[in-house]
């Protein structure tokens, strides 16, 4: 592998043109097949498998308009007013009317008549569900706003008519929704705040998913530049790995887009590519740049030929740092979920095309600078200081840890343990209008439906009842018996008709509790239960969708492959790491280390999102769920860049002990060459990650804020402290194999042993010719 590296290196050195042309070409190509597709981002998010998912593709084929997505507006009156004026019923009506008429928006007139002349029941069906209706325990304190006498379809105002909530339904599901849909409506409903002093608030439901990038990444960015130029001390050394990261992104993002037009591109998407391949391309690079400035200062060679060894020695142990980061986002695909693991694919491919243009288009660029990487400035300097003083503070820090590498051990077990316990609380879910901001239209809907209607019509439920036995059918009195039985059940407000069919039978009911609370999770768990009374009794079986049984059924199934993912991603990195050091104790630390450092960033960020703790600090109000596809997300990104980590000290610890230096000594030695540049690495990354705390989406908050913290944990805890302590512990045994294994596992040759032997006997052999000559 090193071998193969260096002549890679050494040709591209020599030859820059051809490798830089090859990859603007590249990012020609995928320009050109954006402008001709175009970007098609996608908010869906679909759980195949679930039962949710079941419900509505039955209903897509059977009843395709009870399967669209449904949406939200409150209308409220200024204070101590009513909204049952005349001027202000009319503007109500006219809004409502509107959205009616608009497209992809089901007109209950027009769904009542197809449902009256399919059946001939509808009539039937709705008397039956105003019985359940008035059978329930007590009125409830809304009713339906009446105009003219008549009820304006959708609309339910509260008893002192302060507030009205009005909902209606899509003719296709939520996720498929557009952006330009969900304006129309806006725009409809928003003139009734026109002279009339009513404040419009549209729900959480009528917003897509859009996620762009921002101020606040932008000075992630610019402190990552800023690292670069402290830790490399040129401006010339320190663009490099800005303008080589930037072109893998670009390719891999832009690669994405342009096949966007084939493949649904969830919005997300593009954000996670962006966070994980600025952040490895950057320290890939980083790493490579400042071996090569090293080998022209402490061994005088030229730029040419130490760009092509650290290409060989570097560039070896970036492509396994890349390879466990590829490794462990691809093992989402195991969970079977299309959104996540288009997710996991343009992530990983942004990462191997980052590690390509590190490994080829770097010593290109190396090669156009050439000897300027390295300022006369910056030799004299290191020239002229002793080698006692070389390392200042890394070296007395890890003769520290060495020292009392027991009790920093424990330290580091008790701290993170104790980080770790939120854990045990966290409440996986889909951060919604709930925890939203208080200043947003839809946390001051979802306030407003709370006070006046109860807080399950922020979450209403869409119910499915079948008959069991194939050969009978449904009835209006069946459906009448079925509606009277769920308003009966605990924790439900209202039961509504959606329609029905002979076979199918459509429900609309509102918890009375909201989407995100225990009580309702239990209640759609009760509903579709095949043992339950009612479904017994009625011989039915109920499916449960909408967005709350969705969401619900997503943390479900995350919940239930995370371990599977976990064991899966750590088996196949720990053979990696096997391969790579050809030891049996670093891949086991290594993995101990990670579960340490993951476990007290998830307590970390249940205690902050969930819990609200610093909220203000962060740009948030309110605590509320964790994202529920987070975990997965991030544990295999941070598992990927801990690894990284991995790979760069310990292998430099490796290379330490290959060349001489036993016990501790090689750790200590290690540890000096590459400290400085894992802990710019570190910083880098973290801030790339921070920088997407303070957008203003909540799903990205929680990635960009568990990322950040989770590197500073695993590169200041683990890295800089644990390794070198359990390393210290188990001195030269951390390197041996059981004999039987050593003869089976390939030698890798990462640290470049056998390159550098085969440099220095070509030296030899020169230099021998040319005292003969």
């Amino acid at each position: 592998m090193s071998t193969l590296l260096y002549k890679i290196g050494k040709t591209a050195f020599r030859k820059p043109g051809y490798f830089i042309i090859g990859w603007v070409l590249i990012l020609g190509i995928v320009i050109s097949m954006i402008s001709m597709n175009g970007i098609h981002i996608s908010s869906e998010m679909k759980i195949e498998g679930t039962e949710s998912q079941k419900v509505l593709d039955q209903l897509a084929k059977e009843l395709p308009a009870a399967s669209g997505g449904q949406g939200s507006v409150v209308f409220k009156a200024p204070d101590n007013e009513r909204l049952d004026t005349p001027e202000r019923l009319a503007a109500i009506m006219k809004g409502v009317s509107e959205v009616y008429g608009l497209d992809k928006v089901i007109n209950p007139a027009d769904y009542a008549a197809a449902q009256a002349s399919g059946s001939g029941s509808s009539a039937e069906a709705a008397q039956s569900m105003n019985m359940a209706q008035q059978g329930a325990a007590s009125p409830p304190p809304y009713g339906p706003l009446i105009v003219n006498n008549v009820p304006v379809p959708g609309v339910l105002i509260a008893s002192d008519g302060s507030t009205a909530l009005f909902q209606f339904q899509f003719t296709i599901e939520q996720s498929a929704i557009t952006q330009d849909v969900f304006d129309s409506v806006i725009q409809s409903v928003m003139k009734v705040e026109q002279g009339t002093q009513i404040k419009v608030l549209p729900g959480e439901t009528l917003k897509s998913v859009s996620i762009g990038v921002g101020s606040a990444e932008i000075v992630g960015l610019v402190i990552a530049v800023i690292v670069l130029l402290i830790t490399l001390g040129s401006v010339v050394a320190a663009g490099l790995p800005l303008v080589t990261a930037l072109l893998g992104v670009a390719i891999g993002v832009g690669g994405a887009f342009s096949i966007s037009k084939f493949v649904d591109m969830p919005s997300v998407t593009s954000v996670l590519a962006l966070m994980v391949g600025l952040a490895v391309g950057i320290d890939y690079a980083l790493f490579i740049v400042n071996r090569q400035r090293r080998m022209i200062i402490d061994q005088r060679l030229s730029a040419q030929e130490a760009a092509a060894r650290a290409i060989g020695t570097s560039g070896s142990a970036v492509f396994f740092a890349g390879l466990t980061v590829i490794i462990a986002l691809c093992g989402m695909l195991v969970i079977g979920l299309a959104f996540l693991s288009t997710m996991a694919l343009v992530a990983a491919a942004t990462v191997l095309i980052n590690v390509f243009v590190a490994l080829t288009l770097l010593p290109a660029l190396l090669g156009l600078v050439g000897e300027r990487i390295c300022s006369k400035k910056a030799r004299a300097k290191v020239v002229s200081s002793s080698e006692s003083t070389s390392h200042g503070v890394a070296d007395r820090w890890v003769k520290f840890v060495i020292k009392n590498r027991w009790a920093a051990v424990i330290a580091i077990v008790l701290i993170l343990g104790f980080a770790a316990i939120p854990i045990t609380k966290m409440d996986m879910g889909i951060p919604g209008a709930s925890s939203a901001n208080l200043d947003t239209d839809a946390r001051q809907s979802y306030d407003a439906i709370s006070k006046s209607f109860g807080e399950g019509f922020n979450g209403p439920l869409i119910l499915a009842a079948e008959p069991r036995n194939p050969s009978a059918k449904m009835t209006p009195e069946l459906l009448g018996g079925l509606a009277m039985e769920l308003q009966s059940q605990n924790n439900v407000a209202q039961v509504s008709p959606l329609g029905m069919t002979e076979d199918l039978a459509i429900f609309s009911l509102i918890p009375k509790t909201g989407p995100n609370d225990n009580l309702t999770k239990t209640l759609v768990n009760d509903l579709r239960s095949e043992d339950s009374s009612m479904a017994k009794t009625y011989d039915v079986k109920l499916g449960v969708t909408g967005l709350t049984a969705v969401n619900i059924d997503m943390s479900a199934k995350l919940a239930q492959v995370f371990p599977i993912y976990v064991g899966i991603i750590i088996l196949l990195s720990l053979i990696i790491l096997l391969l790579v050091f050809r030891s049996i104790i670093v891949p086991i630390k290594a993995t101990i280390g990670f579960l340490l450092s993951i476990l007290a960033t998830f307590g970390i960020t249940t205690a902050v999102f969930q819990w609200g703790w610093l909220h203000s600090l962060f740009g948030f109000d309110t605590g509320g769920p964790l994202l529920s596809f987070m975990p997965i997300i991030v544990t295999g990104i941070l598992y990927g860049l801990a690894m990284d980590y991995q790979v760069f000290l310990v292998s430099s610890m490796r290379e330490s002990y290959v060349h001489g230096h036993r016990g501790t000594e090689s750790v200590v030695h290690g540890y000096n060459q590459v400290s400085r540049v894992v802990v710019a690495a570190a910083v880098i990354m973290v801030s790339v990650f921070a920088g997407f705390i303070f957008t203003d989406d909540v799903m990205i908050k929680q990635i960009g804020f568990t990322l950040a913290v989770g590197i500073l944990i695993d590169a200041f805890v683990i890295r800089m402290a644990l390794v070198p302590a359990i390393m210290a512990m188990f001195g030269d045994k951390a390197w041996t194999l059981p004999k039987w294994l050593d003869r089976l596992l390939p030698n890798l040759d990462v640290e470049g042993e056998k390159l550098i032997e085969t440099l220095n006997a070509k030296n030899e052999v020169n230099i021998k010719s040319d005292m003969k000559s």
